[in-house]
C-alpha cells in the first residue's frame, strides 16, 4: 500500500494492501477501498451530507462508501457515504457522486460530472465530462451520455409541497445514447438503444430503437440495425 503525504484516514476504514492513495486525501470512517484501487490527490471519500432544510434527500441509514476492486478516483473528487461502486470504475477529476447511489462495474464518470443522490447507474455506462445527473435517475447498462447533458427531476422547481413528493428523474434504458448538451425533462422514459441527438430537449418518452432530435425532440427514424447494442457483441 502507498499512502501519500498529509492524507487523513479515519478509524474503521478498510483499504486493500495494494491500493495507492495520493496526497491530501481524506478518507472518512468505515470506507471500504478494494484491491488495486488508485485514489488521486485531494479526493474526499465517504463524506456525510449536510442538507438544506428544504432538501428531499433521505440520509437515514447511510452505509459506508464502498469502492470495488480496480477503481480509479480522480483528483479533487468527492464521493459521499451511502454509495457503492462496482469493480473497475473510473471517476474523473473534480467529479462528485452523492449519497445512496448504486454504480455498477466498469462505469466511467467523467471529469466534473455531478451525480446526485438516489441514482442508479448500470455496468459499462459512460458519462462524459460536465454532465449533470440529477437525483432519482435510473440509468441502465451500456448507456452513453455525452458531455454537458442535463437531466432534471422537478417540473415545478420546488415551488409547491406536492412537487417535492413527486420528484422523479428520467429512466434511461440499456444501450441508449444521449448526445452532447441534450436536456431531459423529469420522469421521461428513454427506450432501449434509442438515440438522442445533440442539443435536443426531450419533453416526451422516447420509444426503443428510435432517433429523436430537436427542441422539443421529435422522432426522426429508427436506429440502424448495425448501431444496435446486440450487433456490437
Amino acid at each position: 500500500m502507498h499512502i501519500g503525504e498529509y492524507t487523513s484516514i479515519a478509524q474503521g476504514a478498510q483499504i486493500a494492501d495494494d491500493a495507492v492513495i495520493g496526497n491530501n486525501v481524506t478518507i472518512y470512517p468505515d470506507v471500504i477501498i478494494g484491491a488495486g484501487c488508485t485514489i488521486a490527490d485531494c479526493a474526499v471519500l465517504g463524506k456525510k451530507p449536510k442538507l438544506a432544510a428544504s432538501s428531499t434527500a433521505d440520509t437515514s441509514g447511510l452505509t459506508p462508501l464502498k469502492l470495488g476492486d480496480r477503481c480509479s478516483v480522480g483528483a479533487h473528487t468527492v464521493l459521499m457515504a451511502g454509495t457503492t461502486f462496482g469493480d473497475g470504475c473510473v471517476v474523473g477529476d473534480n467529479a462528485g457522486v452523492r449519497e445512496k447511489c448504486t454504480i455498477g462495474d466498469d462505469v466511467v464518470i467523467g471529469r466534473s460530472v455531478t451525480v446526485e443522490n438516489g441514482t442508479s447507474i448500470g455496468s459499462r455506462t459512460r458519462i462524459q465530462s460536465g454532465a449533470y445527473i440529477t437525483a432519482y435517475v435510473t440509468i441502465e447498462e451500456d448507456v452513453f451520455i455525452a458531455p454537458m447533458v442535463v437531466t432534471t427531476n422537478d417540473n415545478l422547481m420546488g415551488r409547491t409541497e406536492d412537487a417535492l413528493s413527486d420528484m422523479k428523474g428520467c429512466t434511461i434504458h440499456r444501450g441508449a445514447r444521449v448526445g452532447g448538451g441534450a436536456h431531459i425533462l423529469p420522469n421521461i422514459d428513454i427506450g432501449q438503444d434509442s438515440f438522442i441527438a445533440t442539443g435536443s430537449i426531450v419533453t416526451k418518452d422516447v420509444a426503443p430503437y428510435t432517433l429523436v432530435m430537436g427542441a422539443p425532440a421529435r422522432a426522426v427514424r429508427e436506429v440502424a440495425d448495425r448501431e444496435r447494442l446486440e450487433m456490437q457483441r
